[in-house]
């Protein structure tokens, strides 16, 4: 029989089933093509995207030309936009404002041939930078309240280039999702004194079931009420509201379990399309303290239906202590 499992940071329930549950030979395998082409990304086409933002440059080479080893570039095609104002107006019962906003790219390599699992534990962390700095600049907009980093791996997972970068999105509001996690947070601290997700953690700590990786730092699991196969989350052990505060020695011991997890699902998984975001405090004038931040991945190995739009609900294939013993088996062989 399969379980209904509630999530306790957001009350969504999740059907798990227990029965037969799917291994990763179940799952359709994927091809990631990675023609080059005339790659954008690539070093060389410089031109072919907006001026840059940022890059780092060891040999110090001149902006928009080759010789970087990381480059933060606007969206060509951006969600939203930087300039203008926000324009709110009604419409009887519908209400509208200007797509005001950021978007922007960061080009984690510039080896076509590499993925995010495939780099150093230094290449990831020049990348963990790029996602704290830029997050600390763009807070300075006061227009904006939430900033959104995530990245999407694979054509399944929504991708549209090959070439390993991951995305940010400056947002005038709070995502619903957010808001959901911040009020439970919320309901949670003023009814025990504590952070929900720091008893999730020591919850995690304790039965071990779920638990795959673990560094000084961070803890990696599948969560107990999962929405996809092998769902996993990163999580600062020390309680932290704000990703963009996070110390120099947080991030090098990140990128570590950055690379750990990513080269194990992709080993175990076949190289699955995924999803990653940073779920952060929204940006207000004081930073939401009860909350806590952290990382969720979702490999997409099954397909949202007309059940899971037509109820709310998720059904899971692969129960989470499952997916966590695999990943855990296939990294000690």
């Amino acid at each position: 029989m399969s379980d209904l499992r509630r999530d306790p940071i957001t009350d969504r329930w999740i059907i798990v089933a227990t029965d037969a549950p799917k291994t990763p030979a179940d799952f359709e395998r994927e091809t990631h093509v990675r023609d080059r082409g005339t790659c954008p990304f690539c070093p060389g086409n410089e031109g072919m995207t907006p001026p840059e933002i940022a890059a780092v440059r060891p040999d110090g080479a001149a902006p928009n030309t080759s010789g970087w080893s990381l480059r933060i570039i606007p969206n060509k095609f951006p969600a939203l936009r930087i300039e203008g104002g926000f324009d709110r107006t009604g419409d009887g019962i519908y209400d509208l404002m200007n797509g005001v906003g950021a978007h922007e790219v960061i080009i984690e390599t510039p080896d076509h041939a590499k993925d995010l699992a495939d780099l150093t534990e230094a290449e990831i962390e020049q990348v963990l930078w790029a996602y704290q700095r830029r997050s600390l600049d763009l807070r300075g907009d006061r227009r904006l309240r939430y900033l959104l980093i995530f990245k999407n791996y694979g054509e399944t997972a929504g991708a549209s280039l090959v070439h390993a970068h991951s995305q940010l999105i400056a947002l005038p509001i709070v995502p619903k999702r957010v808001n959901e996690e911040l009020r439970r947070a919320d309901e949670y601290f003023e009814f025990r004194e504590r952070c929900v997700f720091c008893d999730l953690i020591r919850q995690e700590l304790e039965d071990r079931d779920r638990v795959v990786f673990e560094t000084p730092e961070f803890l990696c699991f599948a969560p107990f009420a999962s929405r996809f196969p092998f769902e996993l989350w990163i999580m600062p052990k020390t309680h932290a509201a704000d990703f963009g505060q996070i110390a120099q020695a947080q991030i090098r011991d990140l990128a570590r379990m950055m690379r750990m997890t990513l080269r194990q699902v992709k080993r175990t998984l076949h190289d699955p399309s995924y999803n990653f975001l940073v779920h952060t405090s929204p940006v207000f004038d004081h930073i939401r303290e009860e909350y806590h931040w952290h990382i969720e991945m979702m490999p997409r190995l099954t397909r949202v239906a007309g059940f899971e739009w037509g109820s709310g609900f998720y059904i899971n294939p692969t129960p989470p202590e499952e997916a966590a013993r695999i990943l855990r088996q296939s990294s000690a062989s």
